[in-house]
């Protein structure tokens, strides 16, 4: 084996072993300066149990284990179909996005420009599966919400994307009682 092969083995072998410790490493938070604010939020704190009981099965696995829903499914149906109101996380009734922030991607999931309440959100450095993305969680309950794209061109005020599962949301209607009424009506 000549020397050049050897050195390019060695320095493949390198990049492999960096990407595979990127990759393994722990998610991190990109909004450091949230950590003030997450102390100071009613931060929900349930067991897998409890979660369970009240959360659907495919809700679980989203919100919970950071699944994803599939693409064009019932719930991007709906929707693309809702009109003015607002969206919460399905898990802890948190604030998360408003209508007049969504837009059709053509991607499969519900798609907003801008969040309506930037605290309620957590965005995490995620180098799973090989790419480097921006994931999205609530930071009220920590739940997976998808993820956060930038630079794609699209013709929005902000040039990002939050590719958000469907099934963690709870949309409510201009009209209704947002979630934060109903518990205070308790």
């Amino acid at each position: 084996m000549n020397k050049i092969t050897w050195i390019t083995i060695c320095c493949v072998t390198f990049l492999a072993f960096v990407l595979w410790a990127q990759t393994n490493n722990e998610k991190k938070t990109m909004n450091p300066e949230k950590a003030d604010t997450e102390q100071k939020k009613d931060v929900v704190i349930k067991t897998d149990d409890e979660w369970k009981k009240q959360l659907t099965a495919e809700q679980y696995r989203v919100l919970r284990e950071a699944g994803t829903e599939r693409p064009h499914g019932e719930e991007y149906q709906k929707f693309k179909k809702q009109e003015g109101g607002t969206y919460y996380c399905v898990g802890c009734g948190a604030e998360l996005f408003s209508s007049e922030h969504k837009f059709d991607a053509h991607c499969g999931w519900p798609a907003f420009y801008d969040a309506s309440d930037n605290d309620n959100l957590l965005l995490i450095r995620d180098l799973s599966h090989g790419m480097v993305r921006t994931e999205v969680q609530c930071a009220k309950c920590k739940g997976h919400l998808g993820h956060l794209f930038t630079g794609e061109g699209f013709a929005t005020p902000k040039d990002q994307r939050y590719c958000i599962n469907g099934v963690t949301l709870k949309f409510v209607p201009r009209s209704e009682v947002t979630p934060a009424e109903k518990e205070v009506k308790k």
